[in-house]
């Protein structure tokens, strides 16, 4: 079975240049554990806390400007297949392609925490991401973050876990992974648990344990024994399934209705999109023809594709039967399923790493909708 190395090489394709971020030391003991996790939640939400100011700051440091093509696009992504979309359009030169005179850099992100963190810093103007991220953010910006412009991708999320564990009572004192404090997934299994009567902690204490990990080592954890399960975006679910022996103990698609939810959107920083809305139709254009590609092309070429960028990310290339079971669990979709943001909020609340607030106005979908023409609804909680 082919591998993904723990420190990733970066190929840089025509038109582009890309900085890979977000890799980190892993805990090696279990005050480093607890240590880690509580500097993560004084992050997460010192973060959010500082998100309002810093972009009230920013917004009112510089005088209006009339809307122009940005010199430069710095967008962030995952090398997840969750983010085929961003992996073909940026490996097939699509999203640079539309951009025309714009400059494209690109960022590749573990998980979404990281990836909002350097959207409110300025360091990347857009990025693919998970939805609970996104409106943690908005939350704590109270509206002034940023705005969710797209979809990208539906499914593709599950918890998989040691064949012994038959069913969710069995998870009581077990240590479980997710991507990162805060992030979708992360937000997916707090949620879930609170719902089996378990009790969690985002310090890693409680009924269940859970500690965030970075995808790679998730494997090589579980692998090692060290874990019992994991909450996780393809292809990792996938991997610990068919390189580590791990079973399915719940697909996400079961807990949602019609099986739809949000794995991954387009969103964009409110400043950016405000100084360059030429430039974020740009984007979209690309995106959008992005996904028509992955669902119109043939599976093989589909997959060789997907396998090539996240080579180009991550330094090798997924087995194909991994890339295969991946893609049997993912649709791409540049609607972003508004309808389904309530309960996200609800439960990132359930999870403890956000607050009940009013989220109306996350979504601005006018120029997805001028592009697409088609009529993406926002669901009442934006533009559309």
């Amino acid at each position: 079975m082919a591998s993904t190395p723990e420190n990733p090489k970066t190929g840089t394709p025509a038109g582009t240049t890309r900085i890979v971020a977000g890799e980190t030391a892993k805990p090696r003991g279990r005050r480093t554990l607890e240590i880690g996790l509580a500097v993560g939640l004084v992050l997460l939400i010192g973060a959010g806390a500082a998100i309002a100011s810093a972009v009230s700051r920013n917004n009112e440091s510089q005088p209006a400007a009339a809307p122009s093509a940005a010199a430069e696009l710095k967008l962030g992504y995952f090398g997840n297949v969750t983010h085929a979309p961003a992996l073909v359009g940026v490996s097939k030169g699509i999203i640079a392609k539309n951009l025309g005179d714009t400059k494209l850099s690109t960022q590749v992100f573990n998980a979404g925490p990281a990836a909002i963190e350097a959207l409110n810093a300025g360091a990347i103007d857009a990025t693919y991401i998970g939805p609970n991220p996104a409106i943690n953010s908005f939350v704590k910006s109270q509206g002034e973050s940023v705005s969710i412009i797209a979809g990208a991708a539906s499914g593709g999320a599950q918890l998989v876990v040691k064949p012994q564990i038959a069913t969710p009572a069995d998870l009581k004192g077990k240590v479980l992974a997710s991507p990162q404090l805060g992030g979708t997934q992360d937000v997916a299994l707090r949620a879930w648990l609170g719902h089996q009567g378990f009790k969690t902690s985002t310090d890693g204490s409680g009924d269940v344990n859970i500690n965030p990990t970075e995808n790679a080592q998730s494997l090589k954890l579980f692998q090692d024994g060290k874990l019992d399960g994991a909450w996780l975006p393809e292809p990792w679910a996938s991997r610990l399934v068919l390189d580590a022996g791990a079973k399915v103990l719940v697909d996400e698609k079961e807990l949602w209705e019609k099986g739809e939810f949000t794995t991954t959107i387009l969103i964009v920083n409110k400043k950016f999109a405000a100084e360059h809305p030429e430039t974020v139709k740009a984007l979209l254009k690309g995106h959008a023809e992005s996904v028509n590609w992955l669902n119109s092309a043939p599976a093989a070429e589909k997959a060789s594709e997907i396998n090539a960028a996240l080579k180009d990310t991550a330094g090798k290339p997924l087995a194909a039967n991994i890339i295969e079971r991946s893609l049997q669990n993912i649709t791409f979709t540049i609607d972003p399923l508004a309808g389904t943001y309530k309960k996200l909020l609800q439960d990132g609340v359930d999870a403890g790493t956000t607050k009940q607030a009013d989220i109306g106005g996350i979504f601005d979908l006018r120029a997805l909708n001028e592009v697409s023409g088609k009529k993406t609804s926002a669901a009442g909680l934006g533009q559309d």
